[in-house]
């Protein structure tokens, strides 16, 4: 499998994004970015390790309306937490594997330095994964940005 890799910093206890990512993801993503994703549902298991969530996008009935994503890696020690689409979303634009890994490390005490991989697999040259690493990126600032105004 190929990988992308990046880096971004947030200004969040790493603790807080640790549990919004790993517990709270499913409740969070609607209310930060709510104009892409309407729902996350969980449709096989408790919502841990082994789980498979349900993104729900936008509002119109297409190719691209949902994702059905494994939880596959919850490592607390390593503070590491991975995604697999095994059904639709990236699977839907040219991608035959597609697993994002996000790995938190303190920097602060109110800094996490957060390192994103993308790893893929495609048979076409068109598909294009750093411009998913960018929405990963996008969606974790959008994440600190819900923590540090209090998570309301």
């Amino acid at each position: 499998m190929k990988e992308v890799k990046t880096q971004v910093k947030a200004g969040v206890d790493m603790g807080a994004i640790w549990n919004a990512l790993t517990q709270d993801m499913r409740f969070i993503i609607p209310k930060i970015v709510p104009n892409l994703v309407k729902e996350v549902e969980v449709v096989e298991g408790d919502g841990g390790l082994g789980s498979a969530l349900l993104f729900k996008f936008g509002s119109g009935e297409s190719l691209h309306a949902a994702s059905k994503e494994k939880i596959v890696e919850v490592d607390e020690s390593l503070h590491r937490f991975s995604l697999q689409v095994v059904e639709g979303g990236h699977l839907n634009l040219g991608f035959s594997a597609y697993k994002t890994t996000f790995r938190l490390t303190a920097i602060g005490e109110q800094q996490t330095s957060i390192d994103v991989i993308v790893a893929y697999e495609s048979e076409a040259q068109t598909t294009n994964p750093s411009k998913t690493t960018a929405a990963a990126l996008a969606f974790i600032k959008c994440l600190e940005n819900y923590l540090l105004k209090g998570a309301s």
